[in-house]
């Protein structure tokens, strides 16, 4: 093992369920791309539970990028490749993908960043995937007309207080980013701990 090797543990709290719902959502085949990857435990053990899939993850943190670099040594698989260093609100990001993906993965993305990147992070998935693909994103959400969890409640209050540019998005405002950049809504998943999966799809031009 290396020394590069970061761990956070809501990561692995979360991944047989983060799975679970993944498996009958994914393509058959493909290339997934995996956005904010952080210490890349994720990447690690979604290539290994979803073989026929090209896993790629990304990060604009370097010490992240390193995590998943030493990961990816130590793991051996043939189907995660190397990460790519992504920033969400860099322009065109995209442009550096070598194919469309055929899927898109993201979480604890939203609510842990500004909004811009959000923002970065919906239009550069909406030009790069391919027609019919679908965005992945995983993390706490409020919803309109539902009552929020004490818990999110007071994770949004202490990332606000941690930045003002932080906290927990509306889903529905999500969905609005998502709809103008030419991706459908087409599930919205209850998760464990009062988390979400959103789904969207991208529709022919």
């Amino acid at each position: 093992m290396t020394d590069d090797r970061l761990t956070f543990p809501a990561a692995e709290r979360n991944l047989l369920p983060i799975a679970a719902a993944l498996a009958p959502r994914l393509p058959g085949r493909g290339l997934v791309l995996e956005l904010a990857s952080g210490a890349g435990q994720h990447a690690v053990a979604f290539a290994e539970r979803f073989p026929a899939l090209r896993w790629l993850p990304s990060d604009c943190d370097p010490r992240a990028l390193a995590s998943i670099r030493a990961r990816r040594s130590d793991a051996g698989l043939a189907n995660l490749l190397t990460p790519l260093p992504i920033d969400l609100v860099g322009e065109g990001w995209w442009h550096d993908l070598s194919e469309p993906p055929a899927a898109a993965f993201a979480a604890n993305v939203t609510h842990i960043s500004p909004w811009t990147v959000t923002q970065g992070l919906i239009a550069g998935v909406a030009a790069a995937l391919q027609n019919e693909a679908c965005l992945f994103l995983y993390g706490p959400f409020f919803e309109r007309n539902k009552e929020t969890a004490p818990s999110n409640l007071a994770f949004d209050r202490s990332l606000r207080q941690q930045d003002p540019a932080w906290g927990l998005r509306q889903a529905d405002a999500i969905d609005s980013l998502a709809e103008a950049a030419g991706l459908v809504a087409v599930e919205r998943l209850g998760m464990p701990a009062n988390n979400l999966m959103l789904c969207y799809r991208k529709e022919p031009a």
